[in-house]
């Protein structure tokens, strides 16, 4: 049964970068300007490119990827003056279980991350601009080349943008669909043309990104944020969220709930709250386990049902709130099982660059189907943890340590349900079948 939220949980919504998604054709230029559309972009030309940096410096903007890194600090370590280009690279590349805020934003809304495009490259002094999205993600690649075309029509891209003296290109670019590029320098090395793998760092792209040239890489919904920070001020952006997490966030909230979808609000409201917004958990259904960021942020379980959803609040619990999927599971689902169903994810896209990752992961997916298959013995679960311990902080990028963080995070909660599996108490859930190649 549907339940319906109380008032005081209803007004937590704020829905900001969502709001145009229920107009009917928000894709469309024509609509989007009925609807403030460019205006943020005329105001942001009559600015110094400087004071944009510290307009979204004094927002407390944090990138909406999953680092949550201060957006204004980023912009800031571009060099001036250097004589190379300078470039921005959107990160469209969504495509970790859970996830799915950027490609609603992109189909419903594009105009609005090509004016955050538009004036993130006047802030930065780049004169040409990519948006790399995921190569499954079809219909929001049509609707942005779509926007792309009607704002070069419209004098928003191409030579002296609104008679500014800025000029600006911008390519939307569709990737081959490998989750690696979604970590920066593997993105910019896909867009160079070359395999996806992480770049060693330092040096960092601020100095040395694409084409060895000074690059801010972005998450969409940091892009898209900053047209509303503009025309708002950062004080009303300040407003939202908390004193360190500012601003709305928008939970992408899937499983055991009546309303799966996008929930806009922000910054530090709590699970209970999203749920009881999403109507309540399924009939039957209890929560047992949740991931607050997507399947690389470490489980959470009901007793955090009122952790704060901010960047403090969730790590103060043992998580990260990365991109806010909030994948939610009841007791009638198995740990053991999610988190071999994620790491079967991970081992497919990790990249083969770096042995802990490669071999980590490769040995883990085949220790849980041991463990699954009634098969398993107590010993697996410590090399499970010694193999996530040469993993973690010793791969080349984030997604071997993402990978880890299901797995240690369900034997700290959840460690009796693989000792049913071990002792026979739980019936196997995969057949002997599976278990070829994998001793």
């Amino acid at each position: 049964m549907t339940t319906t939220p109380r008032r005081e949980t209803l007004e937590k919504l704020t829905p900001v970068l969502t709001k145009r998604w229920l107009s009917p054709d928000a894709w469309r230029l024509d609509v989007y300007e009925r609807l403030d559309g460019y205006a943020a972009l005329r105001k942001a030309l009559g600015a110094h490119p400087d004071d944009l940096i510290q307009l979204v410096k004094d927002s407390g903007l944090r990138g909406r990827g999953g680092a949550g890194f201060p957006t204004g600090l980023k912009w800031g370590f571009i060099p001036q003056g250097d004589g190379k280009p300078h470039y921005l690279v959107v990160n469209a590349d969504e495509g970790e279980p859970g996830t799915c805020k950027d490609l609603p934003l992109m189909t419903h809304d594009p105009h609005s991350l090509v004016e955050g495009v538009i004036i993130a490259s006047y802030a930065i002094r780049a004169n040409r601009a990519y948006i790399y999205i995921r190569g499954e993600a079809v219909h929001a690649a049509r609707r942005l080349r779509n926007a792309v075309q009607e704002a070069y029509r419209a004098g928003y891209l191409g030579e002296n943008i609104l008679g500014s003296g800025f000029d600006l290109d911008l390519v939307v670019h569709s990737g081959a669909g490998a989750y690696i590029c979604g970590e920066e320098t593997a993105l910019l090395d896909s867009l160079e043309g070359f395999r996806g793998q992480p770049r060693l760092r330092p040096p960092f792209p601020a100095t040395h990104g694409l084409y060895a040239c000074p690059t801010v890489v972005n998450n969409v919904g940091t892009i898209a944020s900053v047209p509303y920070i503009v025309l708002g001020g950062a004080a009303w952006w300040k407003s939202m969220g908390t004193e360190k997490s500012s601003g709305p966030m928008i939970y992408s909230l899937s499983g055991r709930i009546n309303n799966p979808g996008q929930y806009e609000a922000g910054l530090g409201i709590t699970l209970r709250e999203l749920i009881e917004l999403a109507g309540g958990m399924q009939p039957g259904h209890e929560l047992r386990f949740w991931t607050p960021g997507g399947s690389s942020t470490p489980l959470l379980t009901a007793e955090h049902l009122d952790v704060p959803l901010d960047f403090e609040g969730v790590a103060a619990a043992g998580s990260i709130l990365g991109t806010t999927a909030t994948q939610i599971f009841s007791d009638q689902d198995c740990p053991v099982y999610a988190t071999f169903r994620w790491l079967e994810f991970y081992h497919h896209e990790s990249c083969g660059k770096c042995t802990p990752c490669r071999e980590g992961n490769y040995w883990m997916v085949r220790t849980y189907r041991r463990i699954l298959a009634g098969q398993g013995t107590h010993e697996d679960l410590d090399t499970l943890l010694d193999t996530c311990d040469n993993i973690l902080g010793r791969s080349f990028c984030g997604l071997g340590d993402g990978a880890t963080s299901p797995v240690t995070s369900s034997l700290k909660y959840f460690k009796q349900d693989y000792l049913d599996y071990i002792e026979g108490r739980t019936a196997p859930k995969l057949s002997e079948k599976t278990l070829v190649g994998a001793h």
